[in-house]
């Protein structure tokens, strides 16, 4: 049982929970990108919580398959056919052998997941079939004509249509300050808290990279590497911060002047450049 790609859209990937507590190796978790997107996914078909699903950016995914299979979408909003007849986001639905599925370009957030009940299988690396973007860990990005093979799935559950978990335009993300907020003026800090930040088109998931004003340190000296992680909110040399996302390096050797809480990372998955990201201190 399978699913042939015909068309792959913009670098699909194929991610589950990841591959956690690697760092010593030098290894990022990496995983999905929109967690919460993953497990909805998941949950609609009855699959394990860390099956393998398709994350693509965008949509314009193209697959036919092989056999009959019970499909989802989650995530980025856009239109979603079989055989060019409309199907539903966010709902376990039939795609019968030699039928299309499209996922067409995404309205509403940037990274919309295909799960398949049974999941996704493959070869594991350190425990994961997770792409890596940063060390190149798991497999490359789908191409045309790459088929996708399917588990044996389990009893896909009567559960209603699930909402997609984002929010667009604007985005307010917690955050506590540290550990190098003290290599910045109090200026820097006050403008980290109060600046709209833009979401610049050169993000991916090392990192959203986010325009604004030049945020000045007052230590000019070098920082040994030390290490990050998902959320790091890294300021660069050019003063503007870089939020780390799933693919981010194990160490950094610039300032990390503040750390996004667990939970917000997975809003900025579904951040288009354009978008404006604001910080707010956790109390």
């Amino acid at each position: 049982m399978s699913l042939i790609v015909e068309q792959p859209g913009a670098r699909p990937l194929l991610q589950d929970q990841g591959r956690p507590g690697q760092a010593a190796l030098g290894v990022s978790p990496s995983g999905a990108f929109d967690r919460g997107a993953h497990r909805q996914v998941n949950a609609l078909l009855g699959n394990d919580e860390n099956a393998t699903v398709v994350e693509m950016l965008l949509g314009g995914l193209v697959v036919t398959a092989t056999a009959d299979h019970t499909v989802a979408v989650a995530g980025a909003i856009g239109p979603v056919t079989i055989d060019g007849r409309q199907a539903a986001h966010g709902r376990a639905v039939l795609l019968r052998r030699g039928q299309r599925l499209a996922i067409g370009q995404v309205t509403s957030g940037l990274r919309a997941y295909l799960g398949v009940a049974g999941g996704l299988t493959g070869d594991l690396e350190l425990g994961s079939r997770s792409s890596d973007t940063l060390s190149g860990l798991g497999p490359a990005p789908l191409a045309a004509g790459d088929e996708l093979v399917v588990g044996k799935p389990a009893a896909v559950p009567a559960l209603p249509d699930v909402p997609a978990l984002m929010r667009t335009g604007s985005l307010t993300l917690e955050a506590v300050l540290g550990p190098r907020d003290d290599w910045f003026t109090d200026a820097a800090v006050a403008s980290l808290l109060s600046t709209g930040w833009g979401v610049t088109p050169d993000s991916d998931r090392v990192g959203v990279r986010l325009a604004g004003p030049a945020l000045q340190r007052a230590r000019d000296v070098e920082l040994p590497s030390e290490p990050c992680v998902r959320g790091s909110v890294q300021v660069a040399s050019d003063g503007r911060p870089i939020v780390f996302g799933p693919d981010h390096p194990v160490t950094g050797g610039y300032p990390v002047i503040a750390v996004v809480v667990d939970a917000d990372t997975d809003l900025l998955a579904q951040a288009r450049p354009g978008d404006v990201v604001r910080f707010v201190r956790r109390a």
